[in-house]
This record gives structure tokens, C-alpha cells and sequence, in this order.
């Protein structure tokens, strides 16, 4: 009905899946090169989650589209099977005859055609959509599937995708076996307000849109706070949102569109109820946030505080520890939040831009200084007399957002678990190469859990971080999977 009006060759926020309107911003891109690598180069399974609309289906829909020739995959996208109809239904996918057999017959059946098409250089690799729906009995014959293997080459790679639920479901006694031999654990993140104006314009463009940006900050605002930055929830009000704006025969899209929007589908902010422990939960943070708040004000910890974040202990090294979430492999391509981007050479291929849930970025000079040196911001302890590494560089990353100077950064490693240990021994690397100040940590959410940024330098823009990721340290490009992150 809008077309026209805004000069659009096709609806630009359908909620169906179709891959012209992938968006690779909020960690998507990352996600999408990570799988097709893992499942060209490793084995092991592989689980996608994020909550309901996050757009786990339109990423499935994208790795089909973007594996290569030798890959062949089986969708399932019933989960709710049951132990033999999952095998049916497999068998049937590879081309099997199987009426009226046995499940034994069927499970031999399936294990010569793959050995078939492992000789053949084929890769047989089973996407399990809604995977949290499926039931326990058939997601432990899926790992009976997985065990098969020629030699030492497994014969079938699985990738599941399912919501929050999947975790708990993995988390159960029985499930042990299972989760053991997941190997890349990925979460799909929500789009930050930041990052909803990029996903915005990104779908408007894609339809044929050629005219200025038409979302308001306000408009924004609001679709970000309702929608929770889930991408089923934006493009229904987006979607809305434009339609309101056709019957006022105006072209910019403002709070009251959204507002009509949300009355017509009865969207409301997804917030909630919080039970016993999310009240608890959030006492003790405001708590914190008390004591984080007299340690900026008065540039000393409070003892609680520096207990509450001496929380692990372990060997320092450079590499992150093999549990935290998995990153693409310097091998992979990715691309920026809002368009895709060139390649880029160097021994560290292509970087993925990320955004975080910071101030919108204003310009800078082209050589930016550190936001801060540890002299100027450390806290200092009590006991020693001295601040630790880790402190100072929380402090410079906090400062490095507070002054909306740089625009972006180059991520060198994420952790879902704060490691204080493991992080102060790679800032003790960090300080005898001379880099320290180099160095700003950013807190994090991931999951739900509280995690952890490390970052590399300041840049005033998006290509200057990618140009300089060729002069990082050669021990960091030789270590890490390094990416851009976007303020």
C-alpha cells in the first residue's frame, strides 16, 4: 500500500525470511562466517541460540544459501520428531528407500550412504531448527549419528538452533553426552539503539529506497525500547510505523507512528515480571552500582567491590580460554554493521564489525590519543598502594565511551565469564610490549551472563580500525581472531 509513497520496489520489513534482507550487524556476520568456516574445516556440534524473533531461522536460511558445493545439508525443520521419525526423515533427505524397514536397517541404511558420500568429498551436515522443542530421546539419537565416522573423519555434522530453553534442556543430567561434543557455542545478540537505526535503513535500502534517513531519534528510541531489540518485534512496528506515516501523507517516521503501531498490534514493551532471584538479583545490583559509583567519585575501591570482581583464578595466557564463546577463525570473511564491505587483505583476513550499546560517536582527529593513562585513572588499593592492570583499563574503557571521540576499536578477544586472573596476566604481556595503554576493557553481556571486551586502540572511523588491524602487534595477529567493534 506504501510502496509508492516511499519509493520502494518491495516491502522492506517483512517477517518472513528472505535473505536479501540479512542484516550482519549485531554479531550476525560473525555468527554466519564462524559456521560456514566451522563446517568447511572442523567437526563437532554446533548450537545457535537467541530469543524468539531474534532471527535465528533468516541466519539457517543464509548458511544454506552461502555453504559451499561439497556441503550438503539435511533441514529439519520440525523439531517436535520422534526418535524414528527423525531417522525417517533423514534417510529420506539422503535418498533412501526405507519403506516398512526396521529403525536398525534404516541406521545401517544411513551410515552406508554416508560413508558413500564421505568417499564422493561430500560433507553431510543436518540443520535442527526450533532445536528446544525437540524431544529428549531424539536429540540423543542425533548424537548416535553424530558418533558415526570412516577412519577418523566424522560421517555428519549438526548444527542446532533453538532458544534460550535449549540451554537448560542441554544443562540436564542426561544430556551430558551431548553437550560434550558441542564444540561453538553462539548467542545472537539483540540489536542496540545504535545498531536499530543501521538495521533500519539497511531494510529500507535493500527494498530500493533512495531517499534521506526517514526514522526520527525519537521513533528509534521508542521501536528499540519495545521491541527489545528483537528483529520480529522491529519489523512489525517498523512495518506499521510506515504505514501510519502514508495515511499523513508525511515521509518522516516519528514517535506517534510507532505509537500507533503499537496500538495496532498490540505490541508493549517485552518486560518481565521478575520473580524471587531477579529481585534479589537486582537489589545486589544496585548495590554494586552504589559501590561502582563511589569508586568514580572518589577514585578508591570499596573493598566489597574489588571481592566481588576477584572472581577466577587460572593461568594467565594470551589466547582466550577455550570455553568462552568461539570467534571466526582468521580464515573467515565478515562484514560491517550496515553494508557490505570490501575485502580486506593482511594475514588477518576480513574484520566484523559489532556495536555496543554506547553514545552515538562524534568525529575525531585521525590520531587519537589513549582516553586515558593509567596514572590518571587507576583506583588504588588499600593494600598495595597500586591499582591493578585490570582496574586501570575498566577505568580507561568507561573513559574511552564517555568522551564520544572514537568510533570505533579493534576487538581482540570476548570472554562470556570475567577471567579476572587470566586478563591481568595478558595486561602484564601487554605493558612489557609497551601496549598497555593500548588496551580498554568494556563489560559485557552475553547470554544474560556478565562478560568481558578486550579492545585494541581508538580510531575516528570503521575503515581506519580495518587499516590498522595490519599494524596490531605481530604476536596479537599471529594469537587472536581479531574483529572492528563500533562504538
Amino acid at each position: 500500500m506504501y510502496l509508492e509513497h516511499f519509493g520502494l520496489n518491495e516491502p522492506p520489513f517483512r517477517i518472513t525470511p528472505v535473505t536479501v534482507f540479512f542484516f550482519s550487524g549485531a554479531n550476525r556476520g560473525e555468527i554466519l562466517d564462524a559456521l560456514i568456516y566451522s563446517l568447511s574445516e572442523a567437526e563437532g556440534i554446533i548450537k545457535v541460540s537467541g530469543e524468539v524473533g531474534s532471527g535465528k531461522t533468516m541466519l539457517c536460511r543464509m548458511l544454506l544459501e552461502r555453504l559451499p558445493k561439497h556441503v550438503e545439508t539435511i533441514y529439519l525443520a520440525n523439531p517436535s520428531l520422534s526418535r524414528e521419525e527423525m531417522l525417517y526423515a533423514i534417510a529420506d533427505a539422503l535418498g533412501l528407500s526405507i519403506d516398512g524397514k526396521r529403525v536398525g536397517i534404516i541406521m545401517h541404511s544411513i551410515q552406508n550412504k554416508l560413508e558413500e558420500k564421505a568417499r564422493e568429498g561430500k560433507r553431510i551436515v543436518v540443520l535442527v531448527d526450533e532445536a528446544h522443542a525437540m524431544p529428549l530421546d531424539t536429540l540423543e539419537e542425533l548424537r548416535l549419528l553424530y558418533n558415526l565416522q570412516v577412519g577418523n573423519a566424522k560421517l555428519l555434522q549438526i548444527i542446532l538452533f533453538g532458544q534460550p530453553e535449549l540451554n537448560a534442556k542441554l544443562d540436564q543430567p542426561n544430556m551430558r553426552q551431548l553437550k560434550d561434543r558441542i564444540v561453538h557455542h553462539f548467542h545472537m545478540q539483540p540489536l542496540s539503539r545504535n545498531t536499530l537505526e543501521n538495521y533500519l535503513m539497511f531494510r529500507m535500502r535493500a527494498a530500493g529506497y533512495r531517499g534521506p534517513d526517514i526514522f526520527s531519534p525519537n521513533a528509534i528510541k521508542l521501536i528499540a525500547d519495545t521491541s527489545n531489540g528483537l528483529m520480529r518485534r522491529i519489523n512489525i512496528l517498523a512495518d506499521k510505523s510506515l504505514l501510519a506515516a502514508f495515511v499523513e501523507d508525511t515521509h518522516n517516521i516519528e514517535a506517534r507512528h510507532v505509537q500507533a503501531a503499537m496500538r495496532d498490534s498490540e505490541i508493549k514493551p517485552a518486560r518481565s515480571l521478575p520473580d524471587k532471584k531477579l529481585l534479589m538479583g537486582g537489589a545486589a545490583g544496585a548495590l554494586l552500582l552504589m559501590g561502582l559509583t563511589a569508586w568514580w567519585l572518589l577514585d578508591k575501591p570499596p573493598a566489597s567491590l574489588q571481592q566481588a570482581t576477584s572472581t577466577s583464578s587460572g593461568q594467565a595466557q594470551d589466547r582466550p580460554p577455550a570455553h568462552t564463546s568461539a570467534q571466526p577463525s582468521p580464515a573467515i570473511a565478515a562484514q560491517p554493521d550496515n553494508a557490505p564491505a570490501p575485502a580486506i587483505s593482511g594475514k588477518i583476513n576480513q574484520a566484523a564489525v559489532t556495536t555496543s550499546l554506547a553514545s552515538p560517536p562524534q568525529p575525531a582527529a585521525n590520531n587519537l590519543p589513549p582516553a586515558a593513562t593509567p596514572a590518571s585513572i587507576a583506583s588504588v588499593s588499600p593494600a598495595t598502594g597500586k591499582s591493578s592492570l585490570y582496574e586501570q583499563r575498566l577505568v580507561a574503557g568507561k573513559q574511552l565511551l564517555e568522551q564520544k571521540k572514537a568510533v570505533a576499536s579493534i576487538q581482540l578477544f570476548f570472554n562470556e565469564e570475567i577471567k579476572r586472573e587470566r586478563i591481568e596476566g595478558f595486561l602484564r604481556r601487554a605493558e612489557g610490549l609497551g601496549k598497555l595503554s593500548e588496551i580498554y576493557l568494556l563489560p559485557a553481556k552475553f547470554g544474560g551472563k556478565d562478560g568481558l571486551r578486550v579492545l585494541y586502540g581508538a580510531y575516528p572511523s570503521i575503515n581506519a580500525a580495518r587499516n590498522a588491524i595490519n599494524e596490531l602487534p605481530p604476536r596479537y595477529q599471529e594469537t587472536f581472531t581479531v574483529s572492528v567493534y563500533a562504538f
